[in-house]
């Protein structure tokens, strides 16, 4: 597209000769149309820029660069926006820090960062005993190697030299921590090249010569990988070109890779494959799966060149994981209780975990054996009528499948902590030497309990429910969310206004985060995410956690599930001033238009009222992924500009369970863009944001999102920013041959052979809706990456040209060393993040 460049010089010339104060526009390139034929169902649809697909035609990379040149002619004037916005996103960052060593084996290990440079430095110290389980006291503000038996066994930044797109794929280590697998991508596709660093040579432990402790044999364009725990064999992914996992090979160190052998290659081409070690390293496991079906493989680690075997055959539309642990003594006679610990929903559609006392016989065992000890709320699932037992007698008139979602659910197999909960699903359980930790989802949160080991064997033996103890996350002293009061729904806790001073909320909100109601002292009642992590080993004697919440850092805890004794083993760091009791958080629920509730979090800055305000509001809702409360320095220059933060938690994803996900997927995907758009009026009808200053933002599926919305609701946003969206769907899902396409039937359904799904998605898919040229349309802003293998760059490329076509104000940034996930290294991460927010600012009128 050489000649708009040209053009616009030749209009520039003529009229800066005539008025020379005149700022030109830069003229939009007019993509060529070239009809393709897409004929299916009799529906025949000839689409305009299929053309874009050919990524290495001349054109093609002309378009791309035409776009680029105009977004950034268009973004001109806020350059210095953006450079405040980062300056204030870097003020906020403690840019040399370290994480919290973890202990695997014979060593600590822990990352450190350092001021100006792009990314993390990987370290270890050796233990000093079988009973060092603290933590050493690590400087985070020294170099890398600084301490005393400190070594660097990967630098980062001295790998990804020479690259402008680096990402470190996986890391694996063998149980004597001399031979350290690992992957990089360099291109932004995710196929990734793995290599064996020998970490006992000297070269390898210094940064700008590890290389050369690299062993030949590269495993080219893999999915994934890992090490046997004697390091002698590698298991690893093959891809295939539609960027399927969908075979796993073996291959033993030391050997050529073109002498790997094939242990396993799944036919259904709906099924991914990836491959790793149980939590006890005795069996490595292969695991398939599709979306709604998965099967777990497992070979002992001390026969490696066996043949590996079903744990329990697949079954159709029947999801399980298995683990091994035991009850160490527990047995009449002091022996341990070898235990199988099963994770399905072929009872239950939100998941069980049964307990199987592996004594009672040998392998294979069925999905429902053993003894369940939690089981999550079939109320409103696709599959609830199925569950046989734990409802009241009273509802037995009523088919689980037609209860309320919301309605409590009460189970009396189940801990006590599980009763009369919301929205109940079971997320896994994990099984270590001194502890059992569980966790679970319940009123649209995440949540984790522990109990001591000793405590399960009895509960186990005695055939009675677990006495978990549920992890509540520590309040901040003198903050606003440990004193509940009585307050309506107008009044926060402290009598700030919740809502406009002349304005009642609207018919279709309701305040309804329970922090007014449950009195709990001491307990916070943010909207928090709490999740176990750091606990690589068996033998740990207390249990970490993490916490964190939209308007506190995160956190990382150790607790004794013994005595109880919770501590803090560190706090994200965030300068400039930061307060958490500055801001403010609440979850209120609005009633969709076929009257499901639907929860949405609002974020902001205490001291600025919430009347009319500029709003950023985001949403995901696709493949059963929850949008649960994280911390975002980036979204603290929104919050001190006086910008409404909300996140309406739609359906499509798993924030209350299987059914939430069920009612926003196929042929109900459409509750997903409506549960946005009511959600959206609603607040806006309640007088929190200003229509004329909303700004909405969704990525990938929530990418589509976006593409919907614009095209329903147009008139309630004053721009929509999409990221890698995913807008040309019928398109991509009719394709087979396309990278992820059969996997994904399963999710959006199949228009190749069923017309009522092509229809359906005919229906909604945004390329295919634009509205007419000359109808009210809100600002766009795309991002995408030309190597993006997840959503191809050809969908939003020609969703662009379709909406420039018809007038619509539509730029796009396009990465040309990147995936799916941006660009990488943190500051050009925050570099990108202060160019979306400066373009949403500037919507706003916020400048």
């Amino acid at each position: 597209m050489a000649w708009a460049a040209e053009a616009t010089a030749a209009r520039k010339e003529v009229v800066e000769a005539e008025s020379p104060d005149l700022t030109i526009p830069p003229l939009v390139p007019q993509a060529v149309k070239e009809y393709t034929r897409r004929e299916h169902h009799g529906d025949l649809f000839l689409d305009p820029y299929e053309w874009m697909r050919d990524k290495e035609s001349t054109r093609t990379r002309e378009y791309v660069a035409a776009q680029n040149e105009l977004c950034k002619t268009r973004n001109a004037h806020l350059a210095g926006l953006r450079e405040t916005l980062f300056d204030e996103l870097k003020s906020h960052v403690q840019e040399t820090d370290m994480s919290v060593p973890v202990r695997m084996n014979g060593y600590w290990y822990f990352a450190r960062t350092q001021e100006g440079r792009q990314y993390a430095v990987q370290c270890r110290i050796p233990v000093k005993g079988e009973d060092d389980w603290t933590p050493p006291e690590v400087d985070p503000m020294g170099a890398p190697g600084s301490l005393k038996n400190e070594h660097v066994i990967f630098d980062a930044n001295v790998e990804s030299d020479g690259h402008d797109f680096f990402r470190l794929g996986g890391m694996d280590l063998s149980r004597d921590g001399r031979w350290m697998l690992y992957g990089v991508d360099t291109e932004g596709d995710e196929r990734y090249d793995f290599r064996i660093r020998d970490l006992g040579k000297p070269v390898a432990l210094d940064p700008e010569h590890a290389s050369e402790a690299d062993l030949p044999e590269v495993f080219k364009g893999v999915g994934g990988a890992c090490f046997t725990p004697d390091g002698e064999y590698v298991f690893w992914v093959e891809l295939d070109d539609a960027w399927r996992p969908c075979a796993v090979w073996r291959h033993r160190v030391g050997t050529p890779v073109d002498s790997d052998v094939c242990v396993y290659r799944e036919q259904d081409e709906r099924f991914w494959v990836g491959v790793g070690l149980s939590f006890d390293e005795r069996n490595i496991v292969i695991g398939a799966g599709s979306k709604t079906t998965t099967e777990v493989l497992m070979l002992p680690t001390n026969r490696p060149e066996g043949e590996f075997q079903p744990f329990i055959p697949r079954k159709t539309d029947i999801e399980y994981d298995v683990s091994f642990a035991c009850f160490e003594g527990a047995g009449e006679h002091g022996e341990d209780v070898p235990l199988a610990v099963v994770y399905h929903n072929a009872k239950n559609p939100n998941f069980e975990i049964d307990v199987i006392d592996m004594r009672d016989h040998e392998p294979p065992y069925a999905l429902g054996e053993g003894v369940c000890i939690a089981q999550g709320s079939p109320y409103g699932c696709e599959r609830g009528d199925e569950v046989a037992a734990g409802e009241d007698e009273g509802d037995s008139l009523i088919p689980n499948s037609r209860q309320p979602i919301t309605k409590a659910y009460v189970n009396p197999a189940n801990p006590a902590i599980l009763q009369g909960l919301h929205g109940l699903g079971i997320e896994g359980i994990a099984i270590h030497r001194h502890f059992v930790s569980l966790a679970y989802r319940a009123d649209g949160l995440p949540h984790v309990a522990v109990m001591p080991k000793s405590l399960a064997a009895e509960d186990f033996a005695a055939g009675r429910p677990w006495r978990f103890t549920e992890l509540l996350p520590p309040s901040l002293e003198n903050d606003w969310d440990t004193v509940a009061q009585d307050a309506g729904e107008l009044i926060g806790d402290h009598g700030e206004r919740l809502w406009a001073a002349d304005e009642t909320p609207s018919d279709h909100t309701s305040s309804s985060d329970g922090a007014s109601d449950d009195h709990l002292p001491g307990e916070t009642r943010r909207l928090y995410s709490i999740g176990t992590g750091g606990n690589p080993s068996y033998d740990a004697p207390r249990m970490r956690y993490s916490f964190t919440s939209y308007t506190r850092p995160g956190e990382l805890h150790e607790v004794d599930p013994v005595t109880g004794e919770d501590r803090l083993l560190k706090r994200a760091t965030v300068l400039g001033g930061f307060d958490p009791r500055e801001y403010m958080e609440r979850r209120v629920w609005i009633t969709a238009r076929d009257g499901e509730r639907i929860p949405v979090s609002l974020v902001w800055r205490r001291d600025i009222p919430m009347q009319d305000a500029p709003m950023f509001i985001t949403g995901y809702g696709a493949y059963e992924i929850s949008s649960d409360p994280s911390f975002s320095v980036a979204r603290l220059s929104l919050l001190d500009r006086g910008v409404l933060y909300a996140v309406p938690h739609v359906r499509g994803g798993g924030e209350l369970g299987r059914a939430w996900y069920e009612q926003g997927r196929r042929l109900n995907k459409k509750h997903t863009f409506e549960d946005f758009v009511d959600a959206t009026i609603a607040l806006q009808k309640a007088h929190l944001a200003d229509p004329r200053r909303t700004v909405a933002n969704g990525g990938s599926a929530g990418g589509l999102l976006m593409g919907a919305i614009a095209n329903i609701a147009p008139q309630v946003y004053a721009g929509i920013e999409a990221d890698v969206p995913f807008v040309d769907a019928l398109t991509s899902i009719l394709d087979p041959s396309l990278p992820l396409t059969v996997t994904e039937w399963d999710e959006w359904g199949d228009p190749l052979h069923d017309e009522d799904v092509y229809r359906y998605m005919k229906s909604y898919t945004p390329y295919e809706n634009l509205p007419e040229k000359g109808t009210p349309f809100p600002r766009v802003f795309i991002t995408t990456s030309m190597n993006d293998t997840r959503v191809l760059y050809v969908e939003p490329l020609k969703w662009l040209a379709a909406m420039q076509e018809r007038g619509f104000d539509a730029i796009a940034k396009i990465e040309v060393e990147a995936g799916h996930g941006g660009t990488s290294g943190r500051y050009k991460q925050w570099r990108q993040v202060s160019y979306e927010n400066a373009w949403c600012l500037d919507v706003m009128g916020l400048r």
